[in-house]
């Protein structure tokens, strides 16, 4: 737990409230009759808390806690009859709860939220059954007495339903709020919302999802068994009727009107499921009406509970009053390690060559991964020395995520063959979670942060127990990657680049030996590419190995000691940055290779039926198009061609008009004031898997208005384009054809509402050569009909021979543009894909 004197300020709140409350008490302030419901506040408020904890810190819904509750007076009961002493009876009560709360968190964890709740429900109809059944221990349904306790530390004798317990009951909530929050800023709080927050991330950084869910629910278990204890002492007789799914739902009503996961919540959540009934009565209703109606109304109207909302002006009002303080805590923290060496505006240095002769950190020998009947990797090998920067390319699909995966232990349910060695300790064997301790760290392609964890946090959680010389050393890495002021903001917040940062950061925590970076310049401007690579090169100088992914070559390559290219999960060439793409397979890889050019129709005219101006998009602040002018003539097939990541599938939104660019407009014209009809077949396919090519086919047309004879007339239209190995299965489900007959089932639904514009993204991913002949030499059949089309192509070879124009797309900028036919265009497009050097690529008319 973390200690300071702020912590330790608000931790002394609940002593201090409860001493106060216990004078009152005391003192006669509070009548006799009122003693018994605050004392049940104070109880409730102890399980309040541990099932908003629980769902806060571990998003675990339970419903079982109730069964923790009976367990707790229940063992009072027995206790009392057995002449057990009080402490006997606490440590047994929490013991058992321990015991069945890391069961059901250990057993929940693999299942979603629903099945959690729904395993912790028949958690407590079971519980509830054997208490009516077990009558020789619980009494069954008649009840036990608690008669008294006695303790053995000095507390006296309780008696049963005596007022000793009531001060019982308040000073223990006191002391279990005042240890909940330095809990709150723990490293165990941290990692719990770590592994609700992303599991799969976590796991890269030694965090067991499962682990985490068996010991949140075992210390919310043990806490409400020990106020379970305290509910016999107060009441003096124990029964099955407080215990009941009413009870539970209840539990999770007053957690979310207090506030889930905030200790003052709890309390006003306890207090809401004692004054219940009092309300009730006062209004006149029952009370699971009046439970349902403040539920609904907070729902509504403060979805963040009651405590959260009252508060959150009271925290505005203070982060504007105390910047200075922030500025001098944060400087404080920088200090006690001294100044930052790697500052983001120092001159970086140079990548450091590696010594040839240097041994192999990390050796892969033979390594392949399957699924099911898909080859994701076969037969790679590679091998990293100390402090080499390894750049691993190909196009998408070509296995490189793959191959990452297999470094951090993601891969699933693959099965892995081959071996692999880091630091001379079999890696394969290795659990993901160990992993990060044997110095490999992470990053991914869309910067998996923890969303409810701040900047810093982000990076704390990385390790088991936090001290202040491990937030120093946060403070000081957050400052060398720019973070330093943003350290106590959500990743939200924080604008694409800056969450970018944040990864890399997490992942150079502990200082890895290893460095393992997926696409980590994916989405970054110019400016923050640049800023990227430099702070690869720093962790390089130190003599950490990297191996990196990304589609944006030339940052790639401006860090990397060499080059593996990747094409269908196996390696295909190997070599520096200035001679890898030499390698023809691998240039065959990214541009293709087509035997001859497809007979495309004359062009029908020069009228542009879409057109864009000034169009750009963002997403979440990652730029996918910039500045887009584009013309689609009638009669046309056009291609739009890029690598993974360009911009092809949002450009392919905007002309269809299901995207609305955030900037720039989108005109469509069809002559006589008609606007144009457009159909899109998305990349991936997005088939209703479950149900027939027929009904997959009136579904679009269904959505288009079409019914009726129409309906008819389309579906016999577009069945007749279909190959008749299609058309005579109609009736099979979707999900059984192969891939290029899903892709052409694809197509054949965009056909049915009879587009005057088409587009296809990515009509040939993952499908054998031949089937990538029959589905282009359809596309171009639909050109030969007039139709215009549109296609978003990865392989600029392809879309070099069965297209009228070709556009080059670059990190969302049209490279280039032109017509296959001018001889100097294919030199130029090829320039643009891999560079997009607007300069060199100039625009071909």
């Amino acid at each position: 737990m973390v200690f300071n004197r702020s912590v330790l300020a608000r931790a002394a709140l609940g002593p201090a409230a409860g001493a106060v409350l216990m004078a009152f008490m005391a003192s006669g302030a509070i009548p006799a009759y009122q003693m018994y419901s605050v004392a049940l506040a104070a109880v409730y408020s102890i399980v309040v808390l541990s099932v908003g904890l629980l769902a806060g810190w571990s998003g675990i819904w339970s419903v079982g806690h109730p069964a923790f509750f009976a367990i707790g007076a229940y063992f009072a009961a027995y206790g009392s009859g057995h002449d057990w002493p009080l402490e006997a009876v606490v440590l047994a009560a929490v013991a058992t709860g321990a015991v069945l709360g890391t069961f059901l968190g250990y057993a929940g964890a693999r299942f979603s939220t629903l099945y959690i709740a729904l395993l912790t429900l028949a958690f407590t109809m079971v519980s509830l059954e054997l208490i009516n059944r077990w009558s020789s221990v619980t009494g069954g349904d008649q009840g036990a007495p608690v008669l008294q306790l006695r303790s053995v530390l000095g507390l006296g004798t309780l008696a049963g339903g005596g007022t000793e317990p009531q001060y019982l009951a308040v000073g223990a909530a006191a002391v279990v709020l005042a240890l909940a929050v330095p809990a709150a800023a723990s490293g165990l709080r941290m990692r719990l919302v770590a592994a609700k927050s992303h599991p799969l991330a976590a796991r890269t950084i030694g965090i067991a999802p499962e682990a985490q869910s068996a010991l949140a629910f075992a210390a919310s278990a043990a806490c409400t068994s020990f106020a379970g204890v305290l509910l016999g002492l107060i009441t003096g007789f124990v029964s099955p009727d407080p215990f009941s799914l009413g009870f539970g739902i209840a539990l999770v009503a007053a957690c979310v009107l207090g506030g889930v996961g905030t200790v003052l919540g709890a309390v006003a959540g306890g207090a809401y499921l004692t004054w219940n009934p009092s309300l009730s009565s006062a209004v006149g209703l029952p009370q699971p009406v009046v439970q349902g109606l403040v539920l609904i109304s907070v729902l509504l109207f403060l979805p963040g509970g009651a405590v959260p909302f009252l508060a959150r002006p009271a925290r505005a009002l203070l982060r504007r009053a105390l910047p200075r303080r922030e500025e001098r805590r944060r400087a404080a923290a920088l200090s006690l390690v001294g100044p930052a060496a790697d500052l983001p505006g120092e001159t970086p240095p140079p990548v450091r060559a590696t010594a040839a002769d240097s041994p192999a950190l990390l050796r892969l020998e033979h390594l392949s991964v399957a699924y099911g009947g898909l080859k994701a990797l076969e037969d790679a090998s590679l091998s990293v020395r100390q402090g080499e920067i390894l750049a691993v390319i190909g196009p998408n699909g070509a296995g490189k995520t793959t191959l990452l995966n297999v470094l951090s232990g993601l891969t699933g349910n693959g099965r892995v063959n081959g071996s692999a060695d880091f630091a001379g300790r079999p890696l394969l064997r290795t659990r993901a979670t160990a992993r990060r301790r044997l110095g490999i760290g992470r990053t991914f392609q869309h910067a998996e942060v923890f969303s409810e964890l701040t900047v810093a946090e982000n990076v704390l959680c990385t390790r088991r127990r936090i001290t202040a010389g491990h937030r120093a050393s946060v403070a000081r890495l957050l400052d060398a990657v720019g973070l330093a002021d943003v350290a106590d903001r959500r990743p939200a917040e924080l604008p694409f680049g800056l969450q970018k940062r944040l990864d890399l950061a997490r992942a150079m925590a502990e200082e890895p030996g290893l460095l393992v970076l997926d696409e980590p310049f994916g989405g970054l401007d110019a400016g923050e590419r640049a800023l990227l690579a430099d702070h690869i090169r720093r962790l390089q100088a130190r003599g950490t190995a990297v191996v990196v992914i990304d589609h944006v070559l030339d940052d790639l390559f401006s860090v990397a000691h060499r080059v593996l290219a990747f094409d269908f999960g196996r390696t295909i060439g190997e070599g520096t940055p200035d001679t890898v793409l030499e390698n023809p397979e691998v240039r065959s890889s990214y541009l293709g290779t087509v035997g001859g050019k497809a007979e495309l129709p004359e062009r029908v005219g020069e009228r542009s039926v879409i057109r864009l101006r000034g169009v750009g998009h963002t997403y979440g602040g990652v730029v996918a198009l910039r500045d887009v002018d584009l013309d689609v003539r009638e009669g046309v097939v056009l291609g739009v061609t890029g690598a993974n990541g360009a911009g092809k599938s949002t450009l392919a939104g905007v002309l269809h008009g299901s995207l609305h660019p955030a900037r720039g407009s989108r005109v469509t014209d069809m002559g006589g004031g008609g606007t144009a009809r457009t159909s899109l077949a998305p990349e991936g396919r997005a088939l209703f898997k479950t149900l027939s090519l027929r009904e997959n086919l009136e579904v679009a047309a269904y959505a288009a208005g079409i019914t009726g004879a129409p309906l008819r007339e389309r579906l016999e239209e577009t069945a007749e384009w279909l190959p008749p190995r299609l058309r005579d299965r109609m009736s099979t489900s979707a999900a059984a054809l192969s891939g290029g007959e899903q892709q052409m089932l694809a197509i054949a639904r965009a056909l049915i509402v009879r587009p005057d514009v088409l587009i296809v993204d990515e009509p040939a991913l993952g499908l054998a050569p031949a089937l990538v002949d029959e589905v282009y030499d359809r596309l171009v059949r639909l050109a030969h009909d007039g139709l215009t089309v549109v296609l978003l192509e990865q392989l600029l070879s392809r879309a070099m021979s069965v297209c009228h124009e070709v556009v080059v797309l670059h990190e969302g900028v049209v490279a280039a543009q032109g017509r296959p036919g001018d001889p100097s265009f294919a030199v130029l497009a090829e320039a643009a894909y891999f560079s997009g050097d607007r300069e060199t690529a100039a625009t071909a008319p």
